[in-house]
């Protein structure tokens, strides 16, 4: 009974991060990014990782955040970009 009012608690606060049913598989399409957001991110050697925060939100990692291009982010659709220190990177991505 506790764990199910914990579910339905967190899911109240975040509603994108709690998803109503357990995922199995996440699918390819949902896991690679555009070819233009991994151009203006440096290429695909310079990313170390990815990863989904939210349904907005994306965290990535790279070798070198100095190749970020954040011109060519925003012709690309990313609505905003942070970058942080030890090369990780967020980007604001919309619902599309």
């Amino acid at each position: 009974m506790f764990e199910k009012f914990q579910q339905a608690f967190w899911k109240a606060l975040t509603p994108d991060l709690v998803p109503d049913q357990p995922r199995t598989a996440v699918s390819r399409a949902e896991q690679a990014l555009r070819p233009e957001i991994v151009a203006a991110l440096g290429g695909e050697g310079n990313l170390k990782s990815h990863q989904r925060l939210a349904l907005t939100r994306l965290r990535v990692a790279l070798n070198d955040s100095a190749q970020v291009d954040q011109p060519a982010l925003r012709a690309a659709g990313v609505a905003g970009v942070m970058i942080l220190a030890g090369g990780v990177v967020h980007l604001l991505l919309g619902l599309d």
